[in-house]
């Protein structure tokens, strides 16, 4: 199966490679076009010489009038609360580029049996750290196009995470204003999981809003419009039908349930909305599948049912969403096999209960197959994670399960699913915290190499540091020492746990020769070492 493309903006250097893909061809009808123009004119005045055209009548332009167009109707009703997003990223330095290593098992409440997970998206815009700069690895400016819906007259907007992520500047254009005005605009809030972005913008005037609805409504077959910036192409509008819905396209991300459509959506169209025939946001445009990196008639959006809980959490104090979990695994793809021994057909077989978490407190085990929440049955993963990430961490939980046969129940207190499985995540607080850049000699943030890394990296148990961040400027970053890339040794001494490493760093002086041995990333399993050296400023 091809990747699927996320529909945020091109980026310049792919911009570029389009102009030159259509401008030969472009330039080529024009100018045949003039050609059979001209021939044509001199056609007609030669016949003209010849031919009497006093009984020739005079053409009028018949008066305006409105015609009857849902289509026309409901996009002239939703256009001025949709925005346009032009986004801008610095690279610095990496020459070589970083290729994605695959994303770990989310694990949260459903594991899927796959430890090699890509992301998902080929991004359409931007380049992120590791691609390549100029040719001496200096510093390069990247920009990115997208769109995104006006939800409230004081300047809040929603769009998706992907079109702003990494971003350093990011400025809207509203439809209504001319184009060369724009507004600096600030993130308020992110959810990646839901791939959601929350930007406010400051105008001295109350703005048009686009209306929400209730995505729970549309069936499939229903009418349907997507309008955005695709390219970059202001106020764009396709039709199309929901084709279907509910579709869980992406393994592991169990908060993207999305809405099929066949209205044309391409890059740039990504965080506009898809609307009804009443004029409602039902969905925001968020990916398509993709073999050519354009349009092939599947496209998908988040529904806005998502979109309006996930908004208000971003907007609350905490700027963040905050999810329930009871602390288990289970299996995505169930065996029939494995229901049939553990629960009689029925329920969902936990695979693994988190230790000290809320379910092993609560007495749940391995094997266990749970039936209810709440009083409410469940049949299916995605009920049980939907049942149990909607409460709040606190809130407790009447847990039904069957156990050798036998139904039983607990009471389950629920906890913050991102501190339950905010590591398997990649998006923990505490590892966030310790991707930030400390101030140092080296200029480097390094953590113990992940076992599936090790893995393709054909390393030894807690062998190396995975380099998680090179900060701008600094001495790593000046000989091309990249995030991703993993420390074997510096000046002959192994390197395999941050301790070490802090140790090393804080012996070393101005002047002094220090010289990295490192396995590249994207190198994989046929790695060889890389000596990157240099002179302590």
């Amino acid at each position: 199966m091809e990747p699927l493309k996320d529909t945020s903006g091109l980026s310049q250097d792919q911009m570029t490679k389009k102009r030159n893909r259509f401008a030969p061809l472009f330039v080529g009808s024009v100018t045949l076009g003039l050609v059979l123009l001209i021939g044509t004119v001199l056609t007609f005045t030669a016949r003209a010489k010849s031919a009497d055209s006093a009984d020739a009548p005079q053409l009028t332009v018949p008066a305006v009038r409105q015609h009857d167009n849902e289509f026309a109707r409901v996009a002239k009703a939703v256009e001025p609360a949709v925005v346009n997003i032009n986004t801008e990223s610095t690279v610095k330095n990496p020459r070589r580029r970083l290729h994605r290593s695959p994303r770990q098992n989310p694990g949260e409440d459903q594991n899927n049996d796959n430890d090699a997970l890509r992301d998902w998206f080929d991004r359409f815009f931007g380049q992120e750290p590791g691609v390549p700069g100029g040719p001496d690895g200096s510093e390069m400016t990247t920009q990115s196009l997208g769109s995104g819906i006006v939800v409230s007259s004081n300047g809040y907007i929603v769009t998706n995470f992907h079109v702003v992520d990494k971003a350093d500047r990011i400025r809207v254009s509203l439809m209504g204003d001319p184009g060369a005005v724009s507004y600096p605009a600030k993130v308020i809030g992110t959810d990646r999981e839901t791939d959601l972005a929350v930007l406010k913008i400051d105008v001295n005037r109350a703005l048009p809003v686009a209306k929400l609805g209730n995505s729970d409504s549309m069936q499939v077959g229903d009418w349907v419009l997507a309008i955005g910036s695709p390219f970059g192409l202001k106020s764009t509008v396709t039709a199309g039908i929901v084709s279907a819905k509910g579709r869980n396209i992406v393994p592991g991300r169990q908060f993207q349930s999305f809405i099929q459509t066949d209205a044309a959506i391409n890059p740039g169209n990504s965080g506009g909305p898809l609307v009804n025939m009443d004029g409602e946001v039902i969905g925001i445009n968020t990916a398509i599948y993709t073999e050519s990196s354009g349009y092939q008639g599947v496209g998908f959006a988040l529904p806005s049912n998502t979109v309006v809980q996930v908004f208000n959490q971003l907007v609350s104090p905490a700027h963040k969403v905050e999810r329930g979990s009871i602390g288990i695994t289970f299996s995505a793809e169930p065996s029939p096999a494995v229901t049939r021994m553990y629960g009689g057909g029925k329920g969902i077989i936990v695979q693994d209960v988190v230790p000290g978490g809320p379910a092993a407190q609560a007495g749940i085990k391995g094997g266990d197959a749970i039936i209810s929440v709440g009083g409410k049955n469940i049949t299916t993963g995605d009920e049980l994670v939907a049942e149990i990430s909607g409460h709040h961490p606190g809130d407790k939980l009447k847990i039904g399960f069957l156990r050798n046969g036998k139904h039983e129940e607990t009471t389950v207190t629920v906890a913050d699913r991102q501190k339950l499985f905010g590591a398997q995540l990649g998006t923990s607080e505490s590892e966030n915290e310790e991707q930030a850049p400390k101030e140092g000699k080296l200029g480097i943030t390094v953590k113990p190499v992940p076992a599936a890394l090790a893995k393709r990296f054909n390393l030894q148990p807690n062998q190396g540091l995975l380099v998680l961040d090179v900060k701008p400027g600094s001495f790593a970053d000046s000989v091309q020492l990249s995030r991703g890339d993993v420390i074997l040794e510096i000046n002959r001494q192994p390197v395999n746990d941050p301790d070490t490493f802090a140790k090393i760093e804080s012996g070393l002086k101005s002047g002094q020769d220090v010289v990295f041995v490192v396995r590249q990333a994207g190198q994989g399993r046929e790695a060889t070492n890389t000596f990157l050296g240099g002179t302590l400023p």
